[in-house]
């Protein structure tokens, strides 16, 4: 038995400690707004964040994460209020929808490390996910937009 923290909660899992991160995430909490999309690291489907940072979950194992605390598409906000996935749905970002959780957990982490980022850092920290339907000037669109919602006064 392991026990992980996933959006805040501890949760004991019967697993192997060389289980993907993802498969836990989706078979043994039952968190399935992480996908799975190439299983190596390279389109960012499966992007989470460990104590704050941007990681993969398809090639992370759960025993490597320790007391690290997960936060999945599910913990950003109960009612779909935090900035990004606020932006997101004004300027209807997706178009089939399947990359989007991860793309919205790349962009949350950019914006904590970079409150105003231009296209370039933009870019940059987004060139990791890959949008099959190409929305790319819709997710930098929305990254601005984002940026523009944390920072008005409530």
């Amino acid at each position: 038995m392991l026990t992980i923290n996933v959006n805040g909660t501890d949760r004991s899992v019967d697993v192997d400690p060389d289980t993907p991160l993802l498969w836990v995430l989706r078979d043994s909490v039952g968190l399935t707004g992480t996908k799975y999309g190439c299983g190596m690291a390279l389109c960012g489907a499966c992007t989470v964040h460990l104590d704050g940072q941007p990681i993969r979950s398809c090639t992370t194992t759960v025993g490597s994460i320790g007391t690290g605390k997960v936060t999945t598409i599910e913990g950003l906000s109960p009612d779909r209020s935090h900035p990004v996935q606020r932006a997101w749905i004004e300027l209807d970002v997706p178009q089939c929808g399947y990359c989007q959780s991860g793309q919205i957990m790349s962009a949350t982490a950019l914006l904590a490390k970079t409150p105003k980022p231009t296209d370039a850092e933009i870019d940059t920290a987004m060139s990791g996910n890959i949008c099959r339907c190409g929305t790319y000037q819709r997710i930098r669109a929305a990254i601005h937009r984002a940026s523009e919602i944390a920072g008005e006064k409530p």
